[in-house]
């Protein structure tokens, strides 16, 4: 019998996990173990209204202080865990502790990743947690600092939004050709990434950092390839998130860009899964595409991924067979005035065909792959775009997706 079951991650997914046993009926002894000491609460608004002083730390909490009494769990906060030991059902913690478990939620999620030779100045800073929003919003909180972000990602385009909209002078730096490659394709990521310009941010792709430079104590500049400097009292490194998955490295577990899950969500080792950021898993309603085995960085599906765990744990614990879990992904960003939204996937080869509005402005795209609809991307159409999850569900054909477009376009 399952009568302990621990769930390491106190984000998102694991509070799904933990929800989803009870609610499934599960009336055993739940661990949450968390790296941070705060409750569990909702990363988006980071970088928008949480970093412009908008809202404060309370209004993020995902869940009221009698939701959690409600859960009875026991709350390991403030102690990450350290090593995993499969075959005697261990799970370390930082602490020295040790936690016994019949089955096993890791939902971990993943951590920013570091610039080469990141040196620790004042003034160098990432934006993943509460506490990491929180000093950012002080630091530009009186509209002077000079900001420089690294990375032309979601991540480093909201924060260059918010603060530029508190009246920081905004410098957003790009390796790549083009902002949002990895998640829009180029041609699409400079269209949406256009209203940066619009509002004054210096957007520069196609350059290389040599170096984040200072004064000994605090950031100054910020060293391009080319030997230019743009002086910096703010740099906010956003190249990026990896796995966290370094505390499994000798737990046996199957790990690569993330923990290795079968359909079901399940780890290469009995009774435990994975969850959120940190899974990797076939997803069947991009089979046949080039992208089927996928990690997914969103919201959503750090919430659906966290609940489907769960049950299939319970499931096969009692004897049921366990549920492929199968998605299509949807993400979200606030950045000025405008919302993106996207359903699906993008490569950099997809073919793209704009249905609605003009790139210059708002308008609705779709994105094709092998005779297949790939994705559906939309800046202020939420009409236009949330119509499309069915159909991306349903494996439509680019025909499919066309004529769907031409229903629906004004």
């Amino acid at each position: 019998m399952m009568r302990h079951v621990v769930v390491v991650g106190s984000s998102l997914a694991g509070l799904r996990a933990c929800e989803t046993l009870r609610q499934e009926g599960f009336d055993g002894e739940i661990t949450l173990v968390g790296a941070e000491t705060e409750i569990p609460y909702d990363r988006p608004p980071l970088s928008k209204k949480v970093l412009a002083g908008e809202w404060d730390s309370d209004r993020i909490r995902l869940r009221k202080a009698d939701d959690f009494a409600g859960l009875a769990l026991n709350m390991r906060l403030g102690s990450p865990a350290v090593a995993l030991r499969p075959d005697s059902r261990i799970v370390s913690l930082a602490d020295g502790s040790e936690l016994p478990f019949d089955g096993l939620v890791i939902a971990t999620g993943a951590a920013p990743r570091r610039l080469p030779n990141q040196p620790d100045l004042d003034g160098v800073v990432e934006l993943r947690t509460l506490a990491n929003s929180i000093d950012l919003r002080d630091r530009i909180a009186d509209g002077t600092a000079r900001v420089t972000v690294i990375g032309a990602g979601f991540i480093g385009l909201e924060v260059a939004a918010t603060a530029r909209q508190r009246g920081c002078a905004v410098t957003v730096l790009e390796g790549a050709p083009a902002p949002l490659i990895r998640g829009l394709g180029a041609e699409m990521g400079t269209a949406v990434a256009a209203v940066h310009t619009r509002h004054d941010v210096d957007l520069r792709c196609g350059v290389g950092v040599a170096g984040v430079e200072g004064d000994g104590t605090r950031v100054t500049d910020v060293r391009l390839a080319d030997g230019s400097l743009i002086a910096s009292d703010v740099v906010v490194v956003g190249v990026g998130v990896a796995p966290a998955t370094q505390w499994l490295v000798d737990s046996g577990l199957q790990l690569g860009d993330g923990i290795i899950c079968d359909a079901t969500l399940h780890t290469s080792a009995p009774g435990i899964y994975a969850a959120g950021d940190c899974a990797r898993w076939p997803n069947a309603v991009f089979a046949g595409f080039d992208d089927e085995e996928m990690r997914i960085e969103h919201w959503t599906n750090a919430a659906e991924q966290g609940a489907a765990a769960a049950r299939n744990l319970l499931a096969v614990a009692r004897g049921e067979a366990a549920t492929p879990y199968e998605s299509v992904p949807f993400f979200w960003s606030d950045q000025f005035d405008s919302r993106i939204q996207f359903v699906g996937r993008a490569r950099g080869g997809d073919e793209v065909h704009v249905f609605a509005g003009d790139t210059s402005g708002s308008f609705a795209a779709l994105y094709g792959f092998a005779g297949r609809l790939r994705g559906v991307l939309g800046v202020n159409m939420p009409r236009l775009v949330m119509p499309f999850r069915a159909l991306l569900a349903s494996k439509a054909t680019w025909p499919e997706a066309l004529e769907k477009a031409r229903t629906l376009a004004p």
